[in-house]
């Protein structure tokens, strides 16, 4: 008969990591293929203005400003050109880029590289999840019976009788 156990706080902080880590990679699996491949509508950026965000020891900025598609579709503006930053660009400079379907962002037309981001999450989260659902589900092996020579006097040699004692 299976015994159920309840499970430990390790499982349960296993669980709701991986299950986070699925929620964020999960439903970037589809956009960041594209980006990979530059798969979208292909147009110009114009660089409006440098975002940049200051940490200790280190900067990163992003150029921001409108993509026009050259199918004519109505122009988006405010969006960041993933990938650039301070050198890359000049306002007013255009420059190709494609639109993958990110509400916020268009890709130069080499594509990027966020999939391996992605698809680290996506792994580390698939394989928190079955670790922490089969080590929780597999059963607990018991230890084994010791041997009969082993065990306490008085169990199988009867009283009395000390260990090591040949019998005649």
């Amino acid at each position: 008969m299976a015994v159920r156990r309840r499970p430990s706080g390790v499982h349960l902080v296993m669980a709701l990591m991986s299950l986070f880590l699925l929620y964020l990679s999960v439903p970037n699996i589809a956009p960041v293929l594209r980006a990979a491949t530059a798969d979208g509508a292909a147009g110009w950026f114009t660089p409006v203005r440098l975002a940049c965000v200051h940490h200790p020891g280190h900067e990163q900025c992003t150029w921001m400003g409108g993509f026009q598609a050259d199918s004519g579709a109505a122009p988006r503006a405010d969006v960041a050109l993933y990938g650039s930053d301070r050198e890359s660009n000049r306002v007013g400079e255009r420059t190709r880029a494609v639109d993958v379907g990110r509400p916020y962002q268009v890709y130069g037309p080499g594509g990027s590289r966020e999939w391996i981001a992605i698809g680290l999450m996506l792994l580390a989260g698939v394989g928190l999840l079955a670790y922490a659902t089969v080590s929780h589900v597999r059963p607990r092996t018991r230890p084994a019976r010791p041997p009969a020579h082993d065990q306490e006097p008085g169990l199988d040699e009867g009283p009395g009788l000390d260990k090591g004692v040949a019998r005649g």
